[in-house]
């Protein structure tokens, strides 16, 4: 498991939600039954914090204007929580501010999602710890899950990818960064 590690937990929930029509960080998770009333409970953030709380020193939800409704959530459940003045500015942006507070809160190392992929599963999980555990001594920066081909999250970076991150422009954006470092990059099945 990855408690040797100096892993912060970022979750970007900064997002408007505006094609949703609702906050997708306080979307019911599990989602109800189709046809059945949504119930107060669980939601997509609630359950990524707890997922990743096991793997990580602490955890960070990014908020942008929904930092009151997140942050109630973020607060209830240990996490701390980090307003991004710009949301306009994109997902970027976010992971900025998430990454500058990992850093200041001492951590050298971040799992990384976006609060609208429902979390992996605790031994899913705990093999792509495991997997970037191993990563970092063979001088890799990052391990990313995939399956059939595709790439998902959560993203595991060092603060060697973190430094390319925060050096960059608010412009740029991950996947650019991963695909110029893709030699440091191991994907895991």
């Amino acid at each position: 498991m990855a408690s040797a590690l100096n892993l912060c937990g970022i979750i970007l929930a900064a997002g408007e939600s505006s094609r949703m029509g609702a906050d997708k960080a306080l979307l019911p998770w599990p989602p109800p039954e189709p046809g059945a009333t949504p119930r107060p409970g669980p939601t997509l953030l609630s359950a990524a914090i707890l997922a990743f709380e096991p793997f990580t020193r602490l955890v960070v939800v990014v908020a942008g204007r929904n930092s009151q409704p997140v942050g109630v959530t973020a607060g209830a459940c240990g996490a701390y929580m980090v307003q991004n003045p710009n949301p306009e500015r994109g997902q970027f942006s976010s992971l900025q501010a998430g990454l500058n507070e990992a850093l200041s809160r001492g951590c050298d190392s971040a799992m990384i999602t976006p609060v609208d992929c429902p979390p992996l599963s605790a031994n899913s999980l705990e093999r792509l710890c495991d997997s970037f555990q191993h990563a970092l001594a063979q001088g890799i920066w990052a391990v990313v899950p995939e399956k059939d081909g595709k790439h998902g999250h959560p993203l595991l970076v060092s603060r060697e990818l973190i430094g390319q991150f925060l050096d960059a422009p608010v412009t740029g954006n991950a996947r650019e960064i991963l695909h110029a470092h893709a030699q440091r990059v191991a994907y895991i099945s």
